[in-house]
């Protein structure tokens, strides 16, 4: 699918596509631009992998865990969530609104023998086809788009009956306002400024009014928080006011 018709869907935001595109080729420096994510990767890679195992009953420390699990991961970018998923033995479709990313990340891919179906689209251009997948991965991309409802609904469309779709985003608190997008952005230069629009940042109760407007049910919330002592993430089940990840199952008869 085109870039051009990507940028031209019902949820992809312009500015937010070419602020990522610019960023493509730096995605993979764990010392760049993209340094927080690549710290956050390990945390978010453990509460996918404990989960889905959990939902099929598998043990969680056999290396090919995820063997044959359909994933697809939404907002994708180079990868960074793709590429360890299909280690574990995941049949991984990956898709971004960005084609520069996208570009970066079939050849990483390529040079870390993976095999990963990515896409330059949107979760909406996908669901026409009909696909579905065990398991959606919805992270950290709500903040970004236009239409939030109609984006979690196509979303919705692409998970089987009974299965998980996980949602990483930021709470709208004062606290991630000072923390998340001033002191991460402008103060720590963590991250580029503008990457974030704190208006566009989601509060659990609204989370739970998207899940449901798009047909799924709430399964669990936990906050994820960053100790600057430690420099490590950690899951913090009663912490919502920044990080939060949640899960969502499409009822089995749906």
């Amino acid at each position: 699918m085109s870039h051009a018709s990507a940028q031209n869907s019902r949820t992809a935001n312009a500015d937010e596509i070419a602020r990522f595109s610019a960023m493509a080729e730096k995605w993979w420096d764990p010392n760049g631009v993209m340094k927080p994510l690549h710290k956050f990767n390990p945390i978010r890679l453990q509460v996918l992998r404990d989960n889905i195992c959990a939902h099929l009953g598998r043990d969680p420390h056999q290396i090919d865990a995820l063997k044959d699990v359909e994933i697809i991961d939404i907002g994708c970018g180079a990868g960074l969530l793709s590429e360890p998923l299909a280690r574990m033995g995941a049949k991984m479709t990956s898709i971004d609104a960005a084609e520069n990313n996208i570009e970066v990340a079939k050849v990483h891919a390529a040079q870390s023998g993976l095999a990963i179906d990515y896409r330059n689209c949107t979760p909406e251009m996908l669901a026409d086809e009909g696909k579905q997948f065990d398991i959606v991965l919805n992270m950290e991309v709500i903040e970004h788009v236009d239409d939030p409802q109609f984006f979690m609904q196509a979303c919705a469309a692409l998970l089987k009956p009974g299965g998980l779709m996980f949602v990483a985003t930021l709470n709208r608190t004062l606290k991630s306002l000072a923390l998340a997008k001033f002191g991460a952005e402008y103060i720590l230069r963590w991250l580029p400024a503008g990457t974030h629009d704190w208006r566009k940042f989601v509060k659990p109760s609204e989370m739970s009014g998207l899940l449901r407007g798009a047909g799924l049910d709430l399964v669990d919330i936990t906050g994820v928080a960053y100790n600057p002592i430690t420099d490590k993430w950690s899951v913090a089940p009663r912490d919502l006011d920044i990080n939060y990840m949640v899960i969502a199952q499409k009822p089995a008869d749906a």
